[in-house]
């Protein structure tokens, strides 16, 4: 005989588990068990391929390739020299694709040092390190830090952030290492954890939170592990932050200057970063 299909289960009546409850596990009560899944799963992703440092590349968002950006400042050109519009509104346009133009070689020279280091990372990897460079997943100069680790025939992490606004996934980023995260937070402990180095291009609020949170924690002894901080774009970083000012107003220690290192040249960078590598 067939045994009897349970009739409460076949009616539909059956309860659902907890963990398979999605309006359970979407509200508020659950946040804690969302929290500890974006703990939990990057952890299990980065032990199977390997993965224990990284070089992180922080920056703006905004930040375009040259290419673009030239184009971009072609066409509003165009139209003004066929006196089609001498409106405010091309004059700013004219004025912000200018801006754009400047420093879209941050970009340029964020894709440039992710690519030299990825070179140097296959060298390590025959060593039996894995170290890979590491963004966050978006736009910008994101982009360009995965861009460059793929051109270079690397693998690269994303880890990206669910924001109404700027953030939108790279096709640079390696698939099986792209991640999407709700809480900034866990997002920035997956930054930190595994970092060896960190170099920061000029950026906005999100890259200066990211910025004085880790300067934070080394200031503090709280990264008790070799760490380099890189601040790339020496004009951008002493018009917006004055350090020393901190320093002569009794805010930080001279001594913590030295938690900085500020380069214009990738190929310093790089070889700086390179000797950093190996300590």
């Amino acid at each position: 005989m067939k045994p009897k299909k349970n009739k409460r289960r076949k009616e539909g009546a059956w309860p659902v588990k907890a963990y398979k409850n999605a309006e359970f596990l979407s509200s508020p009560s659950a946040r804690l068990i969302r929290i500890m899944a974006e703990m939990i799963e990057p952890d299990r992703r980065f032990h199977e391929h390997g993965v224990r440092d990284t070089v992180v590349f922080f920056g703006s968002a905004r930040t375009i390739p040259e290419n673009v950006a030239s184009a971009n400042l072609r066409k509003i050109e165009a139209k003004m020299k066929r006196g089609k519009s001498h409106s405010d509104a091309v004059k700013r346009q004219y004025q912000e694709a200018r801006r754009d133009l400047k420093i879209a070689r941050y970009y340029e020279d964020a894709k440039d040092l992710a690519a030299k280091l990825t070179g140097h990372f296959k060298a390590l990897k025959r060593k039996g390190k894995n170290v890979v460079i590491c963004s966050g997943g978006g736009p910008g100069i994101m982009e360009a830090a995965n861009r460059g680790a793929k051109e270079a025939g690397g693998r690269s992490i994303g880890l990206n952030i669910s924001i109404p606004m700027e953030q939108r996934p790279n096709k640079y980023q390696d698939r099986d290492l792209a991640f999407e995260f709700h809480y900034f937070f866990v997002r920035k402990f997956w930054f930190f954890s595994l970092a060896r180095a960190l170099v920061v291009f000029p950026g906005g609020f999100g890259t200066m939170d990211e910025l004085f949170e880790l300067l934070t924690l080394m200031q503090t002894g709280k990264a008790q592990k070799p760490l380099s901080v890189i601040l790339y774009g020496s004009d951008y970083w002493n018009e917006i932050i004055d350090f020393n000012k901190m320093v002569e107003w009794g805010m930080i220690s001279r001594e913590d200057l030295n938690l900085l290192q500020f380069f214009d040249s990738v190929d310093e960078a790089f070889a700086y970063l390179k000797a950093e590598l190996k300590k």
